[in-house]
């Protein structure tokens, strides 16, 4: 069964920075793409990054690129999202997600995901 963990979720200051990571355990040994989404109060979730643990291939939604950077951990299953230059807008709930048998091509939309961890909080404050 696979099981996605998040951690490193907190309250951050304006212009500070935070580093999320993912354990997956229980996956299938093939190929996958792994990724990061948020959910705002009231919003839709949306995608964040997402790479193709086979490929290594990274894909960002647009107001994220420069500042937050998807990455894979050197142990098996590690998924990090480090996020510079933070702002009140990213305040959010940031899930991990995984979908297996296939490589990323995009940043997938939240109903192409297969598995989700329970999430991890991030606030941002002015």
């Amino acid at each position: 069964q696979v099981q996605l963990v998040e951690s490193g979720g907190d309250s951050v200051q304006a212009g500070g920075s935070l580093r999320l990571s993912c354990a997956a355990s229980g996956y299938p040994d093939t190929k996958s793409c792994m990724g990061w989404f948020r959910q705002a109060p009231g919003k839709e979730r949306e995608g964040v990054a997402s790479i193709s643990t086979r490929t290594g291939s990274t894909y960002y939604a647009d107001s994220m690129k420069g500042r937050f950077t998807i990455s894979q951990g050197n142990a098996k299953g590690a998924l990090y999202l480090q996020m510079n230059s933070l702002k009140p807008e990213d305040t959010a709930m940031y899930y991990c997600a995984a979908s297996y048998w296939r490589d990323c091509a995009y940043l997938p939309p939240a109903h192409e995901i297969h598995y989700w961890g329970q999430g991890t909080q991030v606030t941002v404050y002015s």
